[in-house]
């Protein structure tokens, strides 16, 4: 998750990725508000573009800074989605595209993070659809149990879904 905004001062662009192992469990880091570890949440992994780079090239770096996970196959654009949260001292404007990946490999290494990373992430997890549907944890996009449910039952969609922004 690089920190820095958008340049022109419109949302920051974000890649995520829905990184699935062969059962078909989603890999999930676990973060926190840097100053108040109590308030914590899942994500997917992800962050924003650097430089010149696109969307899927962005996708594919975060993926391995974040899990070390560099052995995937990278799907489509599932879900596009803005969102507006508070974190660290300020308000976090993003514009998200979800890319699939696929991955065989399950063990990840989180030695990539960066310094603002380090401070707000407490680790990952592989979830099942079962584990997301019944959890209590706050999950973000917060449909994301319905929507890997969506996604497993009836493959990708054929062109992006837009779903609906959440602010926080």
């Amino acid at each position: 998750m690089s920190a820095e905004p958008a340049a022109g001062g419109g949302p920051r662009q974000v890649s995520r990725v829905i990184l699935l192992d062969p059962e078909d469990r989603i890999l999930l880091l676990h973060g926190f508000e840097p100053d108040d570890p109590e308030v914590d949440w899942w994500f997917t992994p992800g962050g924003g573009l650097e430089g010149g780079e696109s969307r899927e090239e962005a996708a594919l770096r975060e993926l391995a800074e974040e899990t070390g996970i560099t052995e995937v196959e990278l799907g489509p654009v599932l879900w596009q989605r803005y969102c507006s949260f508070p974190f660290d001292g300020r308000r976090w404007e993003q514009d998200e595209w979800y890319y699939l990946a696929r991955t065989a490999r399950t063990r990840f290494e989180m030695g990539g993070l960066t310094e603002l990373e380090r401070r707000s992430v407490a680790g990952a997890r592989w979830w099942t659809v079962a584990e997301l549907l019944a959890s209590r944890e706050t999950v973000y996009p917060k449909r994301l149990a319905a929507l890997l449910r969506t996604l497993l039952d009836d493959g990708p969609p054929g062109a992006p879904v837009v779903l609906a922004p959440e602010i926080v």
